[in-house]
């Protein structure tokens, strides 16, 4: 059956133009990622009947993935499947497919397909609000892969879910949040999602909620992030999940990962704790891939300190140069002051100047102004791709005695102390704790986008500043800024 659901998709992304598919968020799953998300449910035996939920059905490939996994295991006798779309362009061909499916398979399949808002459609059930439906309809298992779509701030949707929203909004969590709110209790969630919820600072809200209604069984990655969604351009990092709906943590969870969506014949598999892969105060989940991971999670997280903690703090960089075109300058001039890039990092030192264009800015907008004082400077955006997430280097103010004042381009984060300027011993220290293996890796387990995100390095653990000045005394002393070095050092005291 899947065979031709796939077809029939093929055809409909071959003549719907990507212009047209975008409006919608919508990219299409594999045939070989459907059949391994639906075979990730754990239905019971005695399991006769199962209602299943698809949310943003599209071609309705997941749903006759399911059932064909379903049937293969010959102890569910019917299904019962509801699927929401609001897009016209696919509602025959998701129709046409669900007819085919009912038609030949080999349990009894009856469907529903719901054209409304799946979010706003459930917005008085969802916030337990007067005129809503005090018993609204739950699911056995949820199966999805929602739309992946940034919306403002008030688009309908994400004023019907303002105990998940914060920030910039994406339908994706949007959905898996309703997905939870539509399963029975004990039921399972199976969604292919982005893993930008992971830890990113607008996902807060969501992690509570979802990381509170459910609790994680199964995650699995993909090592490439080009080669998850055929036909299409999709570069972020895409993950699949599997949930429950209960209030009782499991001991460990499931950490799979396969090169691409079309390779599960390959599958790695890890068991990790609970508390390992979700941890802190703003619910983190952590993607492991193997036992060194692990430990390095556990070595970090034995420091008990952030950066806030000890008086420091990462921030951003100051100009957006695209915004301030009037205030550039390409060489030095009465009153201009030094505007600092990525580029300006090299070799764990900050060089200046570099015969770059827009070096310099002239301006008087105290926002766009620091003061000249010792800072680490770290890049902001770095690709999973590259030999090393964490890139930075040492700015001492004492190179450049000519300026008062600096600005830093925004593709850049420094850190800074909170009430006094940090010493060089604390900058090196600094330097040796982000220019180490350990710290790397942590950060790639952390986080899946080309972003590094303050708000997650200032939830990193640190050494306490005690520490980290003897650390940076030792990489002063032996006038080496290699990785090796740094490792050497920091093993010391992180063990």
């Amino acid at each position: 059956m899947i065979d031709s659901i796939i077809e029939q998709t093929n055809l409909y992304i071959d003549e719907m133009p990507k212009k047209e598919r975008k409006k919608y968020g919508q990219f299409f799953t594999s045939k070989e990622t459907a059949m391994y998300m639906a075979g990730l449910f754990s239905i019971a035996e005695d399991k006769d009947t199962l209602t299943v939920l698809d949310a943003g059905a599209g071609s309705g490939i997941l749903s006759c993935a399911l059932v064909e996994v379903l049937q293969s295991k010959k102890t569910v006798k019917k299904v019962s499947l509801t699927c929401y779309e609001t897009d016209n362009n696919i509602l025959d061909i998701l129709s046409n497919n669900l007819e085919y499916i009912k038609n030949n398979a080999e349990i009894e399949f009856e469907y529903e397909i719901i054209t409304e808002n799946y979010i706003t459609s459930q917005y008085l059930d969802f916030n337990h609000m007067i005129g809503g439906n005090p018993e609204p309809k739950k699911y056995d298992v949820v199966i999805g892969n929602p739309p992946y779509m940034k919306i403002p701030k008030d688009a309908p949707e994400a004023t019907a879910m303002p105990e998940v929203c914060y920030g910039a909004p994406n339908l994706y969590f949007l959905f898996a949040s309703m997905g939870i709110f539509n399963l029975k209790s004990d039921g399972e969630m199976v969604y292919i999602i982005p893993r930008s919820w992971t830890s990113g600072a607008y996902f807060k809200k969501f992690r509570e909620y979802f990381l509170t209604e459910s609790k994680l069984e199964h995650i699995h990655l993909f090592v490439s992030r080009n080669k998850v969604f055929d036909k299409e351009d999709v570069l972020q990092e895409t993950i699949i999940i599997k949930v429950k709906k209960t209030q009782i943590q499991p001991e460990e969870v499931v950490v799979t990962s396969s090169q691409s969506n079309n390779d599960f014949e390959n599958v790695t598999e890890l068991r990790a704790p609970y508390g390992v892969i979700v941890s802190g105060v703003d619910k983190y989940v952590y993607l492991v891939t193997d036992q060194n991971e692990i430990e390095v999670l556990e070595k970090l997280n034995r420091l008990g300190h952030t950066l806030p903690d000890i008086g420091l703090k990462m921030k951003t960089g100051l100009t957006v140069d695209f915004r301030n075109r009037d205030i550039l300058r390409d060489e030095s001039e009465e009153g201009a002051i030094p505007l600092f890039y990525s580029q300006h990092i090299q070799d764990g030192i900050v060089i200046f100047p570099i015969n770059k264009e827009h070096e310099y800015v002239v301006t008087d907008q105290k926002g766009l102004k620091q003061q000249n004082k010792n800072y680490l400077f770290v890049k902001r955006f770095t690709a999973k791709e590259e030999r090393r997430r964490l890139q930075c280097g040492v700015y001492l103010s004492k190179k450049y005695p000519q300026y008062d004042v600096i600005s830093t381009q925004n593709k850049i984060n420094f850190i800074d102390g909170l009430a006094t300027e940090l010493s060089e011993c604390v900058v090196y220290g600094l330097y040796a704790l982000f220019n180490s293996t350990i710290y790397d890796s942590y950060y790639r387990i952390l986080n899946g986008s080309t972003q590094v995100n303050s708000t997650e390095i200032n939830a990193m653990p640190v050494p306490e500043l005690g520490i980290i000045q003897e650390i940076g005394r030792k990489i002063i002393k032996t006038k080496d800024l290699s990785e090796a070095n740094c490792n050497r050092i920091l093993e010391e005291y992180c063990g």
